[in-house]
């Protein structure tokens, strides 16, 4: 009888056979490979269109037509993207849309940053996302971005990567100077304006020139990329983490990386997808952007770029708009809070996220009284678990942490705003938006499944 009502969550290695971890650890490479090569939405983007482009997919262009099997990929700026098959099934029976983010909290470049001070030239950043600043200092961060000039070419800048260049980084206080500083709270210890680039410290030996340091720095930006200072007012320059992804642990159970939050959701869901040869219904993969500052400007999950596309094709087709939204369903692929025994009392034990738990679905996010969150259905709920039940995908679901303790938004509310239901599905992460995260190999393995699960449903 207990064995029949209790909820009993399951764990990966309780499930998974040889030949499943066979192709989980060939998975996991093709993964670490996209998260060293996607540190920005930009690259992500390219990087996407490569993997879609040898799938099959086409660019779409307006007008195009669109019948049942086409494939194709719309490319918003540079830093979003859209990915369409069209099903066998009429539209109006409603899409399945998997939506995640490629933007990752990060330092840009602000639009006139470069200055020098005591014999030192420095680039002023302003952080983006939700981070803990004193995580940002003393670690080794490249420069990735683009540069659109006056001339109105654009030039790709990545310094840092290559292990033959030179990297970025940001000092911090010596701990025997350190008395006042470490008495302050955490949030205060490093202030925003002090987030600045080491950027060099050989002067330009050129007679009568004043700023020698700085000319320098600029000399060799221009002798490589061809840029001059007015330039960075037309640039997206961020600093990010130069490390690469690696294994963590003996047994190399977690990856460590920049940027799981949400490249790990943005890569299992297109993986998902791809590994579906015939799609019954018509099924769209969206990679945005903004997300970690709210979603919003042209590439943001806000914007109606996406609204824009499925109107357009519905148009096409001949199917009624209002009737597609409301019959589709959409995942909102974004991590969870993996449970982390060091902080065990900001998490609410029965209702967190594990590691080697499988695929984490939320049902509501949002903070205390569930505020900024889209809640979804019980009959969605109902309908992802059936789904993954019957696909062998292991799966928990979670909430972020205890009630009063904070909490936090995905795109779920503005898919739902558009009428389509929607529920979070994600893969645990540990240290979430620090310079590097955590995840388990099993976890993302079993997201890969799940999505391709959703993508075939």
């Amino acid at each position: 009888m207990a064995k029949e009502l209790y909820y009993d969550q399951k764990h990966i290695s309780d499930i998974i056979c040889d030949e499943e971890k066979a192709a989980d650890a060939e998975y996991t490479k093709g993964y670490m490979a996209f998260l060293d090569n996607g540190k920005t939405e930009r690259e992500c983007v390219t990087y996407a269109i490569e993997l879609a482009k040898a799938n099959g997919f086409v660019e779409y262009a307006p007008g195009m037509e669109v019948v049942p099997g086409a494939k194709f990929y719309w490319n918003n700026r540079e830093k979003a993207l859209i990915l369409a098959v069209i099903g066998t099934e009429k539209l109006d029976r409603g899409c399945n849309i998997a939506g995640a983010h490629i933007d990752s909290p990060r330092l840009d470049l602000k639009q006139n940053p470069l200055y020098e001070q005591n014999d030192i030239a420095y680039l002023k950043t302003h952080y983006y996302g939700g981070i803990k600043k004193y995580q940002w200092t003393t670690i080794p961060l490249a420069l990735h971005g683009a540069v659109t000039k006056a001339d109105g070419t654009t030039i790709d800048i990545t310094i840092g990567e290559d292990e033959s260049e030179p990297v970025f980084y940001i000092s911090d206080l010596l701990p025997h100077l350190a008395k006042d500083q470490v008495t302050r709270p955490l949030g205060e210890a490093i202030p925003g304006e002090s987030l600045n680039l080491f950027a060099g410290c050989t002067p330009l030996n050129l007679e009568g020139a004043e700023e020698k340091i700085k000319l320098n720095v600029l000399n060799i930006l221009n002798e490589k990329y061809g840029i001059t200072e007015a330039d960075f007012l037309s640039a997206e320059l961020s600093a990010v983490p130069a490390a690469r992804a690696r294994y963590v642990g003996l047994d190399r159970g977690l990856i460590g990386g920049y940027g799981h939050d949400d490249r790990v959701c943005a890569y299992t869901e297109m993986t998902g997808f791809f590994s579906v040869k015939k799609h019954e219904r018509t099924t769209m993969v969206i990679l945005a952007d903004k997300e970690e500052t709210g979603s919003d400007g042209v590439t943001g999950m806000q914007s109606q770029a996406f609204t824009d596309l499925i109107d357009e094709i519905c148009d096409q087709i001949g199917a009624n708009r209002a009737a597609v939204r409301a019959a589709s369903r959409c995942l909102s692929a974004d991590v969870s809070a993996a449970f982390d025994p060091h902080f065990a009392e900001v998490y609410e034990s029965r209702n967190s996220a594990y590691l080697n738990r499988g695929v984490v679905m939320n049902k509501y996010t949002g903070a205390r009284g569930k505020s900024g969150t889209s809640d979804a259905t019980a009959e969605l709920v109902g309908w992802v678990r059936k789904c993954f039940d019957e696909a062998g995908v292991v799966w928990q679901t979670a909430e972020l942490g205890k009630v009063d303790q904070g909490g936090g938004g995905t795109v779920a509310a503005y898919i739902a705003r558009k009428n389509i239901d929607t529920v979070d599905v994600g893969v645990p992460v540990l240290s979430m938006h620090a310079p590097w995260e955590g995840i388990a190999v099993g976890d993302l393995y079993m997201t890969h499944l799940a999505f391709s699960a959703f993508s075939k449903a």
